[in-house]
C-alpha cells in the first residue's frame, strides 16, 4: 500500500475512517481541514476505499504539527501507518519544516519512535 500526498478525497471519507477506528467523525471539519492544513497523506485499498489518513498543520514556517494518524482496523499491523507517517515527514522536509510534533497515547510511543520521533516531555492544553 502506497501513501500519497494530498490524495484527492471526498468530504465524507475521512469522517467515515475516523468512525471506523472509534473516533468521532467530526463531519463539520471537512472539507475545511483540507483548505487549512499544510498537507495530508492518504492510502486506498484495491477497491479505492480510504484506509489510511494523516495530516500536518501549522504556520508553514519552521514547525508543523502532525495529527490524526488513522489506519482502518482491517489494515492495521501491516506497516501502513509507518509508511504514512514517513511519507508525511518526507513532505515536511520538502516543505521546509524543521520540527514536527505530535501528541499520542503512551501505548503508541514505540510506533512513533520507529517512525523517527524522539519521545520527550511536553504539555497539552485541552478545553474542559
Amino acid at each position: 500500500m502506497q501513501a500519497f500526498i494530498n490524495l484527492p478525497l471526498k468530504s465524507h471519507e475521512v469522517p467515515r475512517l475516523r468512525e471506523a477506528v472509534g473516533w468521532d467523525g467530526r463531519e463539520s471539519d471537512y472539507p475545511a481541514l483540507f483548505e487549512r492544513c499544510n498537507f495530508w497523506a492518504g492510502a486506498r485499498n484495491e477497491q479505492g476505499k480510504l484506509i489510511a489518513f494523516g495530516y500536518v498543520a501549522g504556520m508553514g514556517l519552521q514547525h508543523g504539527y502532525m495529527e490524526d494518524i488513522i489506519v482502518h482496523p482491517d489494515y492495521q499491523s501491516q506497516g501502513i501507518g509507518e509508511r504514512l507517517v514517513r511519507k508525511l515527514l518526507e513532505e515536511a522536509q520538502a516543505y521546509g519544516l524543521e520540527i514536527v510534533t505530535l501528541t499520542f497515547a503512551e501505548r503508541h510511543a514505540s510506533f512513533y519512535e520507529r517512525c523517527g520521533f524522539h519521545v520527550g516531555s511536553g504539555g497539552v492544553w485541552q478545553k474542559t
